[in-house]
């Protein structure tokens, strides 16, 4: 009976085994990467848009207030560029004219007034429009300046006093687009109220960086910018805010990237993401991310030779990551994940 039970259970066992040897083989080997040596440098990736930038590099523009009351008659629509010598808008028929400069027109400037560095930028704005020829561009107002700005006047059908003040011309560093009105033809504006909203006509990609990133974000720094479809262009740092803003409950700083390169017309408000170069290791041990085994113990292995050797990671970047540890060397094959 003995006997007979054994040759029962080595039936049964022929029958589930045998003639099929290769559910008993090894799993196929899993696919390799090299341990390579060399120099990598960990990025940071972020969302921006592209935007038309105020003059401090950032978004939102500059509010143009009205320096005189009266009724708008005119205004150009968003969008629009107004250069050195045009009117940005109207008041009552009479023009309010951009003027290249940086400091605004705080005081009417005639004959007789004090010297001071807001004569010389006038002086300069009626010399790129042709109506100073006479003038010397200095501190001083003299009556070659008065018969300078009556010919100015005259061009922009302004009333021919010789002296002017803020409610005929605004000064900004350059010229301007037209982002959006704060009024329409008809209205009536009082002395302060907006009447424009103006930006740089170049355009910007805005970030809201981590103050704890804020180090990557130096001015003058190269980044990447991936534009919509998978096009690149490079960028640089030209603005980094002085105030940090808090926006549910993530405190940021507004940084400011001029593109170079960019081969697509893009819109305002464009999407895009922006590739921040941080710390650069020289000289180190990497293997692919997808490499990286989590331990039980919270860390990080590499399936090498069979068996799962413990490492220590450092930077990351471009898809890869430092590591280190005892016995690591370049060449050695670290598993992967089949895809």
């Amino acid at each position: 009976m003995k006997r007979t039970l054994t040759c029962l259970l080595a039936a049964a066992l022929c029958v589930s085994g045998c003639g099929r040897p290769e559910a008993a083989a090894t799993p196929p080997p899993r696919a390799t990467a090299d341990i390579v040596r060399g120099d990598l440098t960990d990025t940071l990736s972020l969302s921006g848009k592209v935007v038309f930038a105020g003059f401090d590099g950032l978004p939102g523009g500059r509010t143009v207030r009205a320096r005189a009351a009266g009724t708008v008659t005119a205004l150009p629509a968003p969008g629009a560029v107004v250069r050195q010598g045009q009117a940005l808008y109207r008041v009552d028929r009479k023009p309010v004219v951009l003027l290249y400069g940086r400091l605004p027109l705080y005081r009417p400037l005639g004959q007789g007034v004090k010297d001071g560095p807001d004569v010389r930028q006038l002086e300069t704005a009626l010399k790129a429009l042709g109506h100073a020829e006479d003038v010397t561009v200095d501190d001083h107002f003299t009556w070659a300046t008065t018969l300078a700005v009556r010919a100015w006047q005259k061009h922009a059908g302004l009333p021919g006093t010789g002296s002017v003040d803020a409610a005929q011309a605004v000064f900004l560093p350059a010229e301007v687009r037209i982002a959006k009105a704060a009024v329409a033809p008809g209205d009536s504006v009082a002395h302060g109220a907006p009447v424009l909203t103006v930006t740089r006509t170049g355009r910007r990609v805005h970030l809201n960086l981590d103050v704890a990133d804020q180090a990557l974000a130096r001015r003058g720094a190269k980044v990447e910018v991936e534009l919509p479809g998978g096009a690149t262009a490079r960028g640089t740092v030209v603005s980094v805010g002085a105030t940090a803003r808090t926006r549910e409950g993530v405190t940021t700083v507004d940084v400011g990237v001029r593109l170079a390169g960019a081969k697509v017309r893009l819109l305002d408000q464009t999407p895009v993401t922006v590739t921040l170069e941080s710390v650069t290791r020289r000289d180190v041990l990497s293997v692919p991310v997808e490499a990286l085994l989590a331990t039980p113990g919270g860390g990080y292995g590499l399936e090498i030779g069979g068996r799962t050797v413990p490492v220590t990671t450092g930077v990351y970047g471009g898809g890869r990551v430092e590591i280190s540890g005892p016995g690591l060397a370049a060449g050695m094959k670290a598993g992967v994940p089949v895809k």
